[in-house]
């Protein structure tokens, strides 16, 4: 007889268990949504610093930010300001585009997500109206919005060793 009692209360137990340990209960009105992943390739994702980059030389702050996910962060280069909004982005560019930038990628590394990209590495910016140049960092994250990729983290600095 307890053989028996363990067997049952062993059984309501693992039933017990396996419920709590279950996904959370999710209300019959709720569907359950499943993300479905846009292809892309390591070409297409280099092929969005292009498209940044030919948008500074418009010299249009506006196309350029146009780049940019409306919930998005700008941690420029030549700022110590983290840029959030779309105003606080076409700031810092007004700014950025008076020396008409234009940027060249030196190295990069890019990893392909499902729905996101990470393109990091080295870049070089010359400027056309002083003719100084610039070294520097970067990452840009980019997610699909469902109609194009946009840049939702852009990080820049300058290279450590060229501070001094």
């Amino acid at each position: 007889m307890k053989t028996t009692y363990r067997a049952t209360f062993g059984a309501i137990g693992l039933i017990l268990l396996a419920s709590c340990s279950s996904t959370p209960h999710r209300p019959a009105s709720t569907p359950k949504q499943t993300e479905e992943c846009h292809p892309t390739t390591e070409q297409e994702v280099a092929g969005l610093f292009d498209r940044w980059n030919q948008s500074l030389q418009t010299r249009n702050p506006h196309l350029v930010v146009a780049n940019y996910a409306e919930r998005s962060i700008l941690l420029p280069t030549l700022s110590n300001k983290p840029r959030i909004t779309a105003a606080e982005k076409e700031d810092y560019f007004e700014h950025f585009l008076e020396n008409q930038p234009v940027g060249k990628i030196d190295f990069h590394f890019i990893e392909i997500g499902c729905n996101s990209a990470v393109d990091t590495g080295l870049y070089t910016f010359s400027f056309r109206k002083t003719g100084a140049t610039v070294a520097a960092r970067y990452t840009y994250a980019y997610a699909w919005d469902g109609k194009q990729w946009l840049i939702a983290s852009h990080h820049s600095s300058l290279m450590p060793e060229d501070k001094h």
